[in-house]
């Protein structure tokens, strides 16, 4: 099954999710990270349904033989654990203060790739420790 990537960001009380793959652009937006999905996945559906008129397509497009691989920035990431996670608990595991994690959270900053990869090892650290609880 071949992956097709797609980007998922967060802006100004939305999700937005899109792909450069397959003759075209496509994107969409939604509240939630399991509507910008939906949304993303009918659009991406739309769009080879409209490319394989005009377009030369690969044969495992036009099967349906791919899924998509979903990578989320880190303020559609922040975002999503917002409320689930504490920023605090967060700022202990990464050492990034809250605040910053707050700038990165809403867009106001960007982490730079040491940063994201420091957020993202984070999440792992504290689901370890949830998967270790008896």
């Amino acid at each position: 099954m071949m992956k097709i990537s797609v980007t998922i960001d967060y802006c100004d009380k939305n999700f937005s999710a899109g792909t450069g793959a397959m003759g075209g652009v496509v994107i969409a937006t939604g509240k939630s990270l399991e509507s910008v999905k939906r949304e993303f996945e009918e659009a991406f559906a739309f769009h080879i349904e409209g490319c394989t008129f005009d377009d030369d397509l690969p044969e495992w497009v036009i099967k349906g033989k791919y899924e998509f691989d979903y990578e989320l920035s880190v303020s559609a990431l922040l975002q999503y654990f917002d409320g689930i996670l504490t920023r605090s608990a967060l700022a202990r595991v990464t050492g990034i203060n809250e605040r910053q994690l707050g700038h990165y959270a809403t867009g106001h900053r960007r982490p730079r790739a040491k940063q994201r990869e420091k957020i993202i090892k984070g999440f792992h650290k504290l689901g370890e420790e949830f998967i270790a609880v008896v």
